[in-house]
């Protein structure tokens, strides 16, 4: 039970952290870049579902062998299966944040709100997690923010590196 625990919460976080970061990261080099709001949600819709899928494989696959390995046989899909639709639904979920602005403001207003928003619920998860391995709750929190804030500087500089490209 307890690794089963570990592993759902490992995998939420793993899916929001990823599905958040990576697309605000993605959605400001695009915007920086100057895109214009139809093909920045396009990207961004287009991003979070395939990406949701190929985190979704990764993972189902990457838990069968686990468990194949550890029982030197054939298992059951089950787990698997769950922690596969776990990362999907973290990884789409997360991802619609940061993609959100973009759907109601213009790119360079959405862009600030959307790093904003990001920031926040990066914070927030690492709070989330932080609190469930009784860890020090601000410093994850601020840790999970920060790290993730590198992704954002990641795609601005690419972004301004290749302008309408």
């Amino acid at each position: 039970m307890k690794r089963s625990f570990s592993l759902y919460l490992g995998t939420t976080i793993f899916g929001i952290t990823d599905g958040i970061v990576s697309t605000v990261g993605l959605l400001a080099g695009i915007t920086v870049g100057g895109a214009s709001s139809r093909i920045i949600v396009l990207t961004g819709v287009v991003y979070a579902f395939v990406e949701a899928f190929s985190m979704a494989v990764g993972n189902f696959l990457s838990e069968e062998s686990t468990e194949e390995y550890a029982a030197k046989a054939d298992v059951a899909d089950g787990l698997p299966i769950a922690i596969g639709l776990l990362m999907f639904a973290a990884f789409t979920l997360a991802s619609l944040l940061p993609l959100a602005p973009y759907l109601f403001l213009a790119p360079s207003t959405a862009l600030l709100v959307s790093i904003a928003v990001s920031f926040a619920a990066l914070f927030i998860a690492g709070v989330a997690g932080a609190r469930l391995s009784r860890l020090p709750l601000f410093w994850r929190g601020m840790r999970m923010a920060l790290l993730g804030g590198f992704a954002i500087l990641l795609g601005i500089a690419i972004g301004r590196l290749f302008p309408g490209a």
